[in-house]
């Protein structure tokens, strides 16, 4: 804000991750989030499957009931801690509990809402017969607006905290991995982004609601009208390097650099001289949906040196993503271009060399961040005009 100064700021757009938050009658007290890779839900899991079944799942939300969304998050509060379930009155996602701070507006937009497994994915709204199906309050759960659709303006309050001006427009905003293919002008059929954080995706665009018979790979709206996309998610991709480095260094000792890291796997031939490493530290996502699921490293010898290892680690988190890739693939979903965000430069080619096919790295500097911008910059043309307005960044190097 600084640096594009107070008149610059015409709009706020927001970004967010999939969780639940609970509040008290008055909505001031709020209840700490349950994290979007918290995986102690699987009994409400298993609950949400034998109560409305696979095939109403895949018929009434399009995804299946995985510990990451928020519905089971919300049965664990109401088995766990019913006292605080009791006085719960809204059930918002953190972005939308930022908007509220900021605007005093209750509201919501379709690519996180699709994430709590109560949103119809191919209608675009609540799904009256999910709720009823969960024993839940349908007025708990906020409305939705379009990701450029204007919620609210800043309130005094906020305006005088974040030194804007009052009044200033906010819009619906979009769902982190949404917000990230918008930023990197992923928002079309044909185009893939790939981004590595402590979790990895792979996100395809598609121009109407597809569902996997299996459910194996998620199905969401995308924050540009009209549009969905599937989605392919490995739990431990940066985490799993994370991980690897901080066992290295062992107590007290000095953590390796990440550079030097990535150099030797670079500097490794591609197969690692035959190591294998599953990423599976905290269960995983797509296609297995599997929380009991662990991580290994196999084919290890006394010929393996650290550069292996990490090499290792980084080919099997790009596997992880092949899978969900490969069965996008199979759903008809054929990506032309790949666009990779997130990660180092050398990190990407040892992807490049695992996945069988070439990466187009987006633009530094915070595909996410743009994406909420840009879902700001739109609110006066719609999602469409985004497109003309906000080409494809540039590539470098």
């Amino acid at each position: 804000m600084e640096t594009a100064g107070v008149r610059g700021v015409r709009a706020i757009g927001f970004r967010g991750r999939c969780t639940a938050l609970c509040c008290s009658a008055r909505t001031t007290r709020w209840s700490t989030a349950i994290l979007w890779n918290d995986v102690r839900t699987t009994a409400q899991c298993r609950f949400i499957t034998e109560r409305v079944g696979k095939a109403g799942l895949r018929r009434l939300v399009g995804n299946p009931a995985l510990e990451g969304f928020t519905a089971p998050k919300l049965l664990w509060v109401r088995e766990h801690e019913p006292e605080l379930f009791e006085k719960a009155r809204v059930l918002l996602l953190p972005k939308d509990y930022v908007r509220l701070l900021m605007t005093g507006v209750l509201a919501t937009e379709p690519s996180d809402a699709a994430g709590t497994l109560l949103f119809d994915v191919k209608r675009g709204r609540w799904s009256e017969e999910m709720i009823t199906g969960m024993q839940l309050d349908p007025g708990m759960l906020p409305p939705v607006f379009g990701s450029s659709e204007i919620t609210g303006t800043l309130t005094e309050a906020a305006a005088n905290a974040l030194g804007l001006q009052r009044g200033t427009p906010v819009v619906g905003g979009a769902a982190d991995n949404a917000a990230a293919a918008v930023g990197s002008g992923v928002v079309t059929p044909g185009s893939t982004q790939t981004s590595i954080g402590t979790s990895g995706a792979v996100v395809a665009p598609i121009d109407r609601p597809r569902v996997d018979p299996g459910m194996r790979i998620h199905s969401f709206n995308h924050a540009v009208d009209s549009t969905w996309y599937l989605m392919g998610v490995a739990l431990s991709a940066g985490a799993a390097l994370g991980w690897y480095r901080q066992t290295l260094a062992g107590p007290g000792g000095s953590l390796p650099d990440y550079e030097e890291l990535i150099a030797e796997a670079a500097a490794t031939d591609p197969g690692a001289n035959g190591l294998t490493f599953l990423p599976y530290l905290t269960g995983e996502r797509t296609p297995h949906a599997d929380s009991n699921a662990r991580g290994a490293f196999s084919g290890l010898n006394a010929a393996h040196r650290r550069g292996h290892l990490t090499r290792a680690i980084m080919e099997g988190v790009t596997f992880a993503l092949r899978d969900s890739l490969e069965l996008m693939r199979k759903l008809g979903v054929d990506a032309t271009e790949i666009v990779a965000v997130g990660g180092r430069s050398a990190q990407r080619r040892v992807a490049a060399d695992a996945g069988g096919r070439a990466c187009r790295p987006g633009r530094e500097g915070g595909a996410v961040r743009r994406g909420a911008l840009r879902r700001g910059n739109s609110r006066r043309s719609g999602g469409r005009a985004l497109l003309r307005r906000c080409p494809r960044p540039a590539t470098r190097g």
